[in-house]
Order: C-alpha cells, then structure tokens, then sequence
C-alpha cells in the first residue's frame, strides 16, 4: 500500500481558496512535513485563479456533474464553470493514477472537495453528497476520506508512526 495522501492544497495552508485563504489542519500539515501528502487544488488546476468567485452545484451534486445533469455556477454572476471543475478533476485524476495514494483526504463543503456535504445552491444550506473531483475519484475506487473526518486522520498518522 502507497504511503502517499492525495490531500486538497488548501487543507496544508496553501492559500488556494476561492477567498485566497486557506483551511491549515494542523494533523494534515505533519503528514505534509514528513514528505507524505501531495497537495492539489483541482480549481486550480481547472484554470480558475485565486481569490475566485465563489461557485456552487447547480442541480445536484459532483455525481451529477460528471454524468451532465447538473452544472457548477457562480454564485455572483452565475458565470457556468462546470468545465474548469470537470477539467480539475480529471488533473486531479491523472495525479491519483500515478501516485496511487493511500487515500484522498478532501476539503469538506467544497464544490470540488466535498465528501459527504456540499453547499446547496439556492441557499447556504448543507445537502448530502460529494464535489466534483471527491465523486471522480470516487467513481475510480479511490478511499476519500473528509477533511473534518479527524478521526480517521489521526489513524493515519498512528500508523505511519
């Protein structure tokens, strides 16, 4: 089993959010520090810059991005951006393809990183279901595990020791 974690930049204090922030976990960052996280922003690296506006899915969830029945949108100016999260997610594919990791550790909430929560469109409401890089890789038989999965996390530090 790969010793290396797929893990959402943003998540070891790159500044890669769509506000230019980040959301540091310190037990991610000690992983990232011992040489064993590769870090990736699939909005990023669909093209979008940071800061960004804000986006959400529109109609459903990843699931139903990646089969074309929902859209990603954003929340401002409603500009549709599903093809820079779709192309995100396929380079964050391409990174799990080669490396193999022992999991993806995603950023909860997030169109692209959601695990088991994202943000329903119309509203700041939660609604179950995975972003749209999380639902790829997913789909591929990745483990993804949520960021706010602490728990889970710190068992893989105890058994990398």
């Amino acid at each position: 089993m790969s010793s290396i974690f797929l893990v959402s930049a943003c998540l070891v204090g790159f500044n890669c959010k769509y506000n230019g922030n980040n959301n540091y976990c310190e037990p991610l960052v000690e992983l990232f520090k011992s040489g064993m996280v590769v870090p990736i922003c699939p909005e990023q690296l669909g093209g979008l810059p940071t800061p960004r506006e804000p986006s959400k899915i529109k109609g459903g969830t990843g699931l139903d991005v990646l089969d074309g029945s929902a859209q990603v949108v954003t929340v401002n100016t409603s500009s549709n951006v599903t093809e820079n999260f779709l192309r995100g997610a396929r380079e964050a594919l391409m990174a799990a393809e080669l490396l193999n990791p022992r999991a993806c550790i995603m950023k909860e909430k997030s169109p692209s990183c959601g695990v088991e929560r994202i943000y329903r469109f119309e509203s700041d409401d939660l609604i179950s279901g995975m972003g749209v890089t999380s639902a790829l890789l997913f789909k591929k038989g990745y483990k993804i595990v949520s960021s706010e999965n602490l728990e889970r996390i710190y068992k893989y530090l105890e058994e990398i020791g």
